[in-house]
């Protein structure tokens, strides 16, 4: 690659986006900054101006210029108001998922690009791996940081656009590093919560958007033994603020969301963490996005391929084998995956490459035994 194209860094205002820039320059690349603010308010949740404040000063210690673009539109139409209408047909989304294919890389690409960028480069702790024919995406070697789960959905032809140059590094060494070039951002907390949102109490922030819909919480017998606001407050696998810690019975295990039934608008709970109902050995997937342009060959006619799943983040990979079922796929794991939750992600690996993934959504009659 001719180390004088420009590439454009995406600058969150954390310390990842900071030596990801830093080390490009290290390497003779030109490099310029471009922040995003896809979310405005003014509650002490949203770190927007702070973000892009902290952004313009690692640019300005870097002596590199930083561009801004307000994708709040759009994120808004594209990733939040998809989320809300998730959460209002009983699904648990993942805005994180939906940010990274729909604004980081496709919306700021194509800005970067426009800008004369030949690349993109973020603070992901991933890795782009190039092979004769292809560009794969693998695992970052921090595996306790390691982003592939929230990248796998976005379009594999910008994966020979993009770098990640923080992928091979763990987070412990990032911070050195930035310690040691005297980037400002060197101790900032990681960001956490909703993407771009912030983290902030999730309930009251939703009620400003899905009002709420009282209705029973029942247990598996069907026995009403509480009321709950609203569903969509819910997710599978839930132990806290469920609103009925006070409930004596004779096991005095905690109680887990188990089920949330749209029709009748009950929330069924059990109790203790090995409950039956919140383990499943299979799952089914939709909306399947291919990292991997390899892998419906390889599923045609029925096959199946075995290899690694997770349908949680900072879950560990679990052996399984996926088939073609209908529209979506089949996954069925070696042993039994806890709080399998629909709306949520299954990301498959094959390793430390991410093959790909989809959606999780309720399993076809035929197919629930």
């Amino acid at each position: 690659m001719n180390k004088k194209k420009l590439i454009i860094v995406g600058m969150s205002g954390g310390v990842d986006s900071a030596v990801t820039a830093s080390l490009l320059l290290e390497q003779g690349f030109e490099v310029e900054g471009l922040h995003m603010t896809n979310w405005n308010d003014e509650e002490p949740y949203c770190t927007a101006a702070q973000d892009q404040q902290d952004a313009r000063e690692a640019c300005k210690e870097l002596g590199i210029t930083m561009h801004h673009v307000n994708f709040s539109k759009e994120y808004r139409k594209e990733v939040f108001d998809r989320a809300l209408e998730e959460l209002n047909s009983g699904l648990t989304p993942n805005p994180d998922i939906l940010c990274n294919r729909m604004i980081k890389f496709d919306r700021f690409a194509e800005y970067a690009f426009r800008l004369g960028g030949e690349k993109i480069a973020t603070g992901h702790y991933a890795k782009v791996v190039k092979t004769e024919h292809d560009y794969e995406l693998h695992k970052g070697t921090d595996t306790n940081k390691d982003q592939t789960y929230f990248l796998h959905a976005i379009n594999p032809a910008i994966l020979s656009k993009v770098i990640f140059p923080v992928g091979n590094m763990i987070k412990s060494e990032v911070r050195d590093y930035a310690y040691r070039k005297g980037l400002p951002n060197h101790n900032k907390a990681d960001s956490t919560g909703i993407c771009f949102i912030g983290e902030r109490p999730f309930k009251s922030f939703i009620q400003n958007f899905l009002p709420p819909e009282p209705g029973n919480i029942v247990d598996e017998q069907g026995e009403v033994i509480g009321r709950h606001d609203g569903l969509m407050y819910f997710t599978i696998g839930q132990r806290k603020d469920i609103g009925i810690g006070g409930l004596k019975n004779n096991s005095g295990e905690p109680w887990y969301v188990a089920a949330k039934d749209i029709k009748t608008n009950e929330l069924m709970v059990v109790q203790g963490h090995n409950h039956p109902r919140l383990w499943s050995k299979k799952l089914f997937a939709i909306s399947l996005n291919w990292l991997d342009s390899k892998i419906p060959t390889r599923l045609l006619n029925g096959k199946k391929i075995h290899c690694e799943a997770k349908n949680r983040y900072r879950q560990n990979d679990a052996r399984c084998s996926i088939q073609t079922s209908g529209n979506g796929l089949m996954i069925e794991f070696k042993d039994s995956q806890w709080a399998v939750t629909e709306g949520q992600y299954v990301v498959l690996y094959e390793d430390e490459k991410c093959l790909g993934g989809g959606k999780i959504m309720a399993m076809p009659k035929e197919d629930k035994n």
